[in-house]
């Protein structure tokens, strides 16, 4: 849902030479990227390229070093520099965070809650809205991803599936601006992981914007409308997913790609 000062050519994430390191470890080195407004960017890359750490930047739970994040043409305001800088507004950093829905590879649901209650919590409690209102919205996110029945089960009561199922459900329940997914189907068996990649298709097709962090190459290739390929930090290689799967022009993303897409 768009405010009057939402422009729609606006990005909702544009990324500009970022750089992220721990200590002497540089994990980022100079990335940058755009999230349009009703897009989805698949990031791909091998285990340690960077990608989990973009996008955890992307949404300020990490701090970045140098660079800078706009949320719908707005800047992050910092403040200190290199491994001493912050953002320097928290109201800032709250209002993008509830506006940026996070999906983990591990599901982060509330044990002691309901499945409804999970979905629920935070509209409540850090958004302060109706509680009545909110339920009626989440039944209708659970419906949405297929576990409507689920409502009044708890988490260890499901599968897995179901489990990363009530997670995007719970984010969509925010009504934010963006979804990010953090290799969302990585912690799943091969039959439960497409009861999640068909939710994740029909979210694409509605026209959501998407940042989705991913080793599945065929989601990736399925549902992006713009795929990078993070190698050792930096951007090797981005397009469309046509151009990236069917004709890599980079070596290093044709190894990537032998490795990981079946024959």
């Amino acid at each position: 849902m768009l405010t009057n000062n939402s422009n729609p050519a606006t990005p909702v994430i544009e990324i500009r030479d970022l750089h992220k390191a721990y200590g002497d470890l540089e994990v980022l080195k100079g990335v940058s990227m755009t999230a349009p407004r009703g897009h989805v960017t698949s990031l791909i890359g091998s285990s340690g390229s960077g990608k989990s750490t973009l996008l955890r930047c992307a949404n300020l739970l990490e701090d970045s070093q140098r660079g800078e994040i706009l949320f719908e043409g707005e800047p992050i305001s910092w403040k200190g520099e290199g491994l001493h800088r912050r953002p320097s507004d928290p109201k800032q950093v709250m209002r993008i965070r509830t506006n940026l829905s996070m999906v983990f590879q591990q599901f982060n649901l509330w044990a002691h809650l309901t499945v409804l209650e999970n979905v629920m919590e935070a509209p409540v409690t850090v958004l302060g809205r109706d509680r009545k209102e909110v339920e009626e919205k989440a039944r209708m996110y659970l419906d949405k991803v297929g576990i409507g029945d689920k409502c009044d089960v708890y988490p260890a009561q499901m599968s897995g599936g179901q489990q990363q199922r009530a997670a995007i459900a719970r984010a969509l329940c925010m009504e934010p601006r963006a979804l990010l997914f953090d290799e969302p189907t990585s912690a799943l068996d091969p039959e439960l992981e497409q009861e999640v990649i068909k939710v994740i298709k029909a979210l694409a097709e509605e026209g959501r914007t998407m940042i989705i962090v991913t080793h599945d190459m065929r989601m990736a290739s399925d549902i992006s409308d713009h795929v990078i390929f993070l190698h050792q930090g930096l951007i090797e290689e981005e397009g469309h997913p046509s151009d990236l799967f069917g004709a890599p022009k980079s070596e290093r993303l044709k190894q990537f790609l032998s490795a990981t897409v079946p024959a």
